[in-house]
């Protein structure tokens, strides 16, 4: 497991779904973006591009693809990576 997937573990969903997200850190976990050309058909998302997300988030993440859904989870990312730049966790 990469440094930053167990840094996701205990730590606040970012995505935040209104009415979807149960707030339980201890479902979060590193969800990675979805992007032709950055993932698809057996390629994976570098973890860099993971958000911390919990367990319903990334559910919802997962089945849909509508352009509110998409928006709120790359607000999510931008959160993510805020966050982990504060903490010294990646540098930019």
């Amino acid at each position: 497991m990469s440094t930053l997937r167990r840094e996701a573990q205990g730590k606040p969903c970012q995505v935040r779904y209104e009415g979807i997200c149960n707030g339980d850190p201890q479902t979060t976990v590193l969800a990675h973006v979805r992007v032709i050309g950055v993932s698809g058909m057996g390629m994976k998302a570098p973890d860099l591009l993971g958000v911390w997300a919990c367990s319903a988030c990334h559910a919802h993440a997962d089945t849909h693809k509508d352009a509110e859904s998409e928006r709120d989870f790359l607000r999510g990312l931008v959160r993510t990576l805020a966050e982990l730049n504060r903490r010294g966790r990646i540098k930019v």
